[in-house]
Order: structure tokens, then C-alpha cells, then sequence
């Protein structure tokens, strides 16, 4: 063992033993922080009884909330939400719920709608004032879209499979057989609204005919059938089966030809960019996927019991959706505040950037959740670096270890 290679083994050793210590002492020390607080079973207590009403499912829903562990202090803001309690806005051929920063105040960077469109369904042509990225949670759907040349672009997605349309960039998406789509959506402000995108048809309807008969030089009866349109637009409608893919392709290049930009990715072909024996992390940013330049995301799986480990994120906001499983989270707000709270597929939670946190699985299937961030590129701080890669002396001294508890504890 060369001399490079002994000091990571005695950092990883210092690593192990002193985590044992820490656990040790917070245990046996009667100077130990948190001495006299009840523990997290002892919520059945006189202290902790409810004498008032209370809504026993959304209890049941986030269990740390109302009963918070004792490392929770502080008036923290709440990162949870969900778009399970999101309204829904149902038409034919699909529905939209969204979740933006009016509804989740601390959610500044990021907001998020949750599609689903039928097999045939549309969401119409139009195109949006932020960035969108998308994630197909299941189903087929087929995207078609132009680029800022003009060039036309039309691309078939199944489950797992992204997106990403830069801000003004026109496009479309349709459910494909045999059940449609369910699709996640993302845009690069929590202000974002998608009731407020640029819609063909709104756009068409509230311009004045003798303008459209100049700017197409169409005949009366195309533009009765544009002021045809139904009051308050398209948005999202039932349309017919498209065409084969490799048909509208060829008609939709057919003047200026294909785009060569790709805005689409296969998040299913790509391999874990990190893997613990807990932990598999696909990372997929500017990067890997080049016209992604104000959303990077992660795509995490995390095993029964394991953790996504303790960390921070320099430089965004981190905006979370729960695909699967069971989480808990604790986000250190710093000046001593800390807030604990309880995650499920379809829930999800926000993290201001510096902040630290970690995400637990506490259920007993995989956990598997997306990290979405307003940057180019993904970017997060280990704890578990920080101490590894310090010098011991230097972390026992902050952590108040002395030299002899490591030793003791590794004999355990």
C-alpha cells in the first residue's frame, strides 16, 4: 500500500470509527444535545396528546410533521407538497394539475404540472415564457415541435424517456395507443402558470380577421373555422389516432426539412453516473443532454433503509418529485432550524440551495425520486467528503472526539 493509498484508508477509517464515537457520545454524555427532550417513540405521552379535532388521515399522510423527531427546532418553512392536492383541470382527452410558487411559496425556482392525455389526446399547439422540461412517467406520447430556424422536429417518447424545449420554442403533444400518457412537466420559475401560455388558438381567436386573411391569404371560410374555435380555446382536446411517425416527419419537413437539434433523451439507456451499495444516482445535465441548458436533474433510486446521504447544493434550489416509495427528509435551515417531513409517489419537496439535507427511505420497496434544479449542470457538497477530506485533528476538535473514543469504539 503506497502512501496516497494510506491516507484515504486511515480517512475512511477515521471516517467509520468517528461516526461510531459521535453516536456514542450523543448517547452517553451528560452534556449530550437533546439531553431531557422525548425521543421520537415517546409521542403517545400526556405532552404530545391532541385534546382537540384533527384530521387523522393527513396525520397518517406526514407522521413527522405532527410528530416531529427532537433534532427538529426552529419556525421552518414547509417544503412539502403534493399534487394530490392539487386541483384538476379535466377536458376531454386528458386533464392538467399544477403546483407553482402561489401555492408553494417556498418553491421560487421551479414549477411543476402533472398531465395525463388519452390515447389521441392533444395538449394544442402552443409555446411557453419559461423553459420546459419534461419526464414521461408512463404510456406513449408524441411530441412535435419547431426550432428557432424553422425546422420541424417530431419525436415518439415512451416511459422514462425526457425533454426539453428553451423558452418560445412552439410544440405539441399527443397521447399515443394503447392508454395515452401521464406525463411530469417542469419550467425554470416558480412563477410559471400554465394557464398563461401562448395558445394557437387563443392567439388566433383575438385577432382581428382582415389581419389573418392578410397574414395567410386565406378564404372566408378557414377563417370561419378559426372563429369557430370553442370559447376559452383549446388547451387540451380529444383528437384522432396521428399518422404514422415516419409520415409526419416527411409532411412536416417537407419545406424546411428536419431539426438537428435534439430534444429529446433516454433516461432508461443510461447508466448510473453513481452507485453505492444503498444508492444509484443518472445524472443528466448540459452535459449529456447539450440543449438542457437551464434544467439539470437527477434521477435517484435508493434502496429499503438506505439514504440518500447527507449534502448541500451550491448553486440552485432543488425542486424533488416522488415517482415511488416512501421518504422521509430533514432539511437543516441553518441558525439552528431543522424540519423533518414525510414523502410518497406524487409528493413533492423543495430545498433552497445551501441548505443541508438528506432523504431516507423508510418504506420497504425501492425509492425512486427526481432532483430537478434551475442550471446547467448538477452540482451537490458530501458531508461525508467534507469530513473524509479534512484533517482528523481538525474534526475532532469540531466534534468534540477525543483521540481515544475511535479507537475504543472500532474494537466494538
Amino acid at each position: 500500500m503506497d502512501a496516497r493509498d494510506q491516507l484515504a484508508y486511515g480517512r475512511r477509517k477515521f471516517l467509520g470509527t468517528s461516526s461510531a464515537a459521535l453516536v456514542t457520545a450523543a448517547t452517553l454524555s451528560k452534556h449530550a444535545w437533546g439531553q431531557g427532550i422525548p425521543n421520537r417513540g415517546a409521542d403517545n405521552g400526556r405532552s404530545a396528546s391532541s385534546a382537540g379535532p384533527e384530521n387523522h388521515l393527513l396525520g397518517s399522510v406526514n407522521p413527522s410533521n405532527f410528530s416531529p423527531p427532537p433534532t427538529d427546532h426552529g419556525d421552518a418553512p414547509n417544503f412539502w407538497s403534493s399534487f394530490s392536492t392539487a386541483h384538476r383541470r379535466i377536458l376531454e382527452g386528458g386533464w392538467s394539475r399544477q403546483v407553482n410558487a402561489e401555492d408553494f411559496p417556498i418553491a421560487r425556482e421551479i414549477a411543476g404540472v402533472n398531465m395525463r392525455l388519452t390515447a389521441g389526446g392533444i395538449r394544442e399547439l402552443h409555446w411557453n415564457g419559461a423553459a420546459e422540461w419534461g419526464f414521461v412517467l408512463s404510456g406513449n406520447a408524441r411530441l412535435t415541435a419547431i426550432d428557432l430556424d424553422g425546422k420541424s422536429y417530431i419525436k415518439d417518447l415512451t416511459a422514462n424517456d425526457l425533454w426539453y424545449f428553451p423558452t418560445g420554442v412552439p410544440h405539441s403533444m399527443q397521447g399515443l395507443g394503447p392508454d395515452g400518457c401521464a406525463v411530469l412537466m417542469v419550467f425554470d420559475t416558480g412563477a410559471f402558470s400554465d394557464a398563461n401560455t401562448t395558445q394557437m388558438s387563443d392567439w388566433l381567436r383575438h385577432t382581428p380577421r382582415d389581419v389573418l386573411a392578410k397574414n395567410w391569404g386565406a378564404s372566408q371560410a378557414a377563417l370561419d373555422a378559426v372563429y369557430a374555435l370553442p370559447e376559452g380555446g383549446r388547451y387540451i382536446f380529444q383528437g384522432a389516432s396521428p399518422n404514422p411517425i415516419e409520415q409526419d416527419q416527411r409532411t412536416a419537413a417537407a419545406s424546411k426539412g428536419r431539426s438537428s437539434i435534439a430534444f429529446h433523451f433516454s433516461l432508461g439507456a443510461m447508466a448510473p453516473a453513481r452507485k453505492t451499495a444503498s444508492t444509484e444516482m443518472k445524472i443528466v445535465d448540459a452535459r449529456t443532454f447539450p440543449v438542457s441548458t437551464s434544467i439539470a436533474a437527477a434521477h435517484v433510486v435508493v434502496k429499503p433503509g438506505g439514504l440518500r446521504e447527507m449534502h448541500w447544493h451550491p448553486h440552485a434550489d432543488e425542486w424533488q418529485y416522488y415517482l415511488q416509495g416512501k421518504a422521509r427528509m430533514t432539511v437543516f435551515f441553518n441558525a439552528g432550524t431543522a424540519r423533518t417531513a414525510d414523502f410518497a409517489a406524487g409528493d413533492i419537496g423543495y430545498v433552497p440551495k445551501t441548505y443541508g439535507h438528506y432523504v431516507e427511505n423508510t418504506g420497504s420497496t425501492d425509492l425512486i425520486f427526481l432532483e430537478l434544479f434551475r442550471a446547467d449542470r448538477f452540482q451537490d457538497v458530501s458531508l461525508t467528503d467534507w469530513i473524509e477530506n479534512s484533517p482528523p485533528d481538525l474534526v475532532r476538535q469540531n466534534l468534540g472526539i477525543s483521540r481515544e473514543m475511535p479507537d475504543a469504539t472500532s474494537k466494538k
